[in-house]
């Protein structure tokens, strides 16, 4: 039986070293990874610490150019040559954005394809979870909380966040869910 494709949106957040523990951790499960990072993630994580972790290529650009011999690491190169957006939804059986931005969560919402990861998103047919970090204040805007109940309907699946100590200082929600909360909700949707 073929490895499960998971590929792994991450985005910039603080919570991006949380990235870490969950590429190890799906690795461990016998999950393939690849890590999808917004050019704001790079600020707080290296490409190079998931390209090791996972095992394949990072993808940070929207025209990254393609080994025609190896295509992705990670993925076959499409016959067709399929834009590097549509070859990464296609081949993806799952989408995890481990953390989500409110801002990521918007253009989402929105249909706003400025970066990779969102044009991959979008071009997509496979379940997205999403597992939002962000200040409280953020997460409990009324726009970020429209654009959620919007994604909701559609479809999306959002792992927390949870209550915890954040960046400024205060314990209060918007925390990253623990890495177990969300490997639990990985497996649920790949059943």
């Amino acid at each position: 039986m073929a490895k499960k494709e998971i590929l792994l949106g991450v985005t910039g957040s603080i919570a991006a070293y949380k990235a870490c523990d969950i590429t190890n951790r799906l690795r461990e499960l016998k999950y393939n990874v690849t890590c999808v990072m917004t050019e704001e993630a790079k600020y707080f994580i290296s490409p190079l610490t998931l390209q090791h972790l996972s095992g394949n290529r990072v993808i940070t650009e929207m025209f990254a150019p393609l080994d025609l011999k190896r295509g992705l690491t990670g993925f076959a190169l499409p016959e067709n040559h399929d834009p590097l957006h549509t070859a990464l939804a296609d081949k993806a059986d799952l989408i995890l954005i481990a953390p989500a931005t409110a801002n990521i969560i918007g253009k989402i919402a929105n249909g706003i394809c400025d970066d990779i990861l969102s044009c991959t998103i979008l071009a997509a047919k496979a379940p997205v979870l999403i597992a939002p970090a962000m200040n409280d204040k953020m997460y409990k805007h009324k726009s970020v909380k429209e654009n959620i109940t919007r994604l909701k309907s559609w479809g999306y699946k959002f792992i927390g966040p949870e209550i915890g100590r954040l960046v400024c200082g205060y314990r209060e929600i918007g925390h990253i869910s623990e890495t177990e909360t969300i490997l639990k909700e990985v497996k649920r949707a790949l059943r």
